[in-house]
């Protein structure tokens, strides 16, 4: 069985990889990446755990319907994109393993019965395995959005790793909506700390990505921090060895990346 690495990519906005016109041509170079993330991959993932920046829960949560229903959690788009499918199955038992792997670090974790797949979840994975056969369990953020609480949660998890699964915090390096068409020199100077941060062993990133807030572009890049915290996730999740940035693009004149942990 290939150990998976743990991965962190943009989700992209709302369903425009599946549109037309310019919403999608923005995000074009975004899910050319997607399409792109399995041949980084040692082999086909047994399963995927991925941690989606739309969903907050009072503790670590885990979808554990065998089949989800879909959360089309966007507003305003035709409506064709909120008759889009992904029957990829949940798979219970991972949610199961992944919730008692936290209990066993001494953090709060549980898992939901009937929650679905928002589009953090099923927008990107529709693009990378459009084919829908690889199992997926989601996984929320917890309240207060805590880096180290995160990062932790992500070294609890690592050993899934060795069982096949795909650990893949799905957010974006710059989620500041009001500026998000026009040139925003502040993701480009905060994308450049994350390659500098994210290049340390374990303890170096996890101390770096705590400072983020502080890091130059940081705050003004995420008004509000929900869309970085899967990478504190799959940071976290990743060994010793540094964090290696397997893209970077625009989204029109914007910067965003995407980086592996082995």
């Amino acid at each position: 069985m290939s150990r998976m690495p743990s991965m962190f990519i943009p989700h992209g906005g709302g369903p425009s990889f599946f549109m037309t016109g310019e919403r999608k041509q923005l995000f074009q170079q975004t899910e050319d990446f997607l399409r792109t993330v399995q041949h980084l991959l040692p082999a086909t993932p047994k399963a995927i755990l991925i941690i989606t920046a739309h969903w907050e829960a009072p503790v670590a949560s885990f979808t554990g319907h065998p089949s989800p229903e879909l959360i089309y959690d966007y507003y305003g788009f035709p409506p064709e994109t909120y008759t889009l499918t992904y029957p990829a199955p949940g798979q219970p038992h991972l949610a199961e393993r992944a919730a008692n792997l936290l209990h066993e670090a001494g953090l709060a974790a549980s898992v939901h019965p009937t929650y679905g797949w928002d589009h953090g979840v099923f927008i990107p994975l529709k693009v990378m395995y459009p084919e829908a056969n690889v199992p997926v369990v989601a996984m929320s953020l917890q309240e207060g959005l805590d880096p180290k609480l995160h990062s932790r949660m992500g070294r609890a998890l690592a050993p899934l790793r060795d069982e096949g699964v795909l650990i893949l915090g799905s957010g974006m390096s710059y989620h500041n909506l009001r500026y998000f068409a026009n040139y925003a020199a502040e993701s480009f100077e905060f994308h450049d700390w994350l390659d500098e941060a994210l290049a340390g062993n374990w303890d170096e990133r996890c101390s770096r990505l705590a400072q983020w807030q502080t890091a130059p572009g940081g705050r003004e890049s995420h008004p509000r921090e929900e869309h970085l915290l899967p990478l504190m996730v799959a940071s976290g999740a990743g060994s010793d060895a540094p964090g290696r940035a397997v893209w970077r693009g625009n989204i029109g004149p914007t910067c965003a990346g995407a980086w592996v942990f082995e």
